[in-house]
């Protein structure tokens, strides 16, 4: 009888490991797979997700998103883009205003802009972006952030309320080389893994990664 049991309860294990297996390798393809889309669309408005600025200045990896969403909008992909992003204890500007600064920099009317300097965090930044796009009777959006960004962004913009499209920046030091590459899929399949369960943000958690 033991026997039996230690063979079932061995079963048991292997199916729960394979079960658990499959669904981090299954949403490590869906980050890489999302990752190389470029879906561009006509829709009510581009997002572009925040990342870190110096006194107003976007950093390399803002700005390659930032280059990417004013090439989105010189396409007609969009007539107002939406930038994102709030500020930090000592900060003088929000993301979304050093973002938006930027891009009017890059000849981008201001009309065109909705600076949105809400949130620290991906899951807020869209939140209060999805509020403000569906106040003007808005519904659908264009993604643009770091490519293994992208699915995760996408899917809590979805939860949002929003109909979403990804078109991630390609350029950048995030794609640069391969490891980097792997170590940010790797972060963004657990990130998202943990959005799923509990709903919350992984931006500030430690994943280990």
């Amino acid at each position: 009888m033991r026997a039996v049991v230690r063979k079932w309860l061995a079963r048991t294990v292997a199916g729960i490991v394979l079960v658990g297996l499959l669904i981090v390798g299954g949403t490590a393809f869906r980050v890489w797979h999302v990752a190389r889309a470029d879906e561009r669309p006509r829709v009510d408005a581009i997002v572009v997700l925040g990342a870190a600025q110096y006194n107003g200045r976007p950093s390399e990896i803002f700005q390659a998103r930032l280059a990417h969403a004013r090439e989105l909008y010189a396409q007609g992909v969009a007539g107002t883009i939406v930038t994102t992003g709030g500020m930090r204890a000592g900060d003088a500007y929000t993301e979304a205003q050093a973002g938006a600064n930027w891009l009017r920099g890059q000849g981008v009317p201001a009309e065109a802009l909705v600076p949105v300097g809400e949130g620290n965090d991906t899951l807020r930044s869209v939140r209060a972006a999805a509020e403000v796009i569906k106040s003007r009777g808005w519904s659908d959006v264009v993604i643009v952030s770091d490519p293994w960004h992208s699915l995760r962004a996408g899917i809590m913009t979805e939860d949002a309320g929003l109909t979403v499209w990804t078109s991630p920046t390609h350029s950048g030091p995030i794609v640069q080389t391969r490891s980097t590459q792997v170590r940010y899929i790797l972060r963004e399949t657990a990130a998202l893994l943990y959005y799923r369960v509990s709903k919350n943000p992984a931006d500030h958690v430690d994943l280990g990664l």
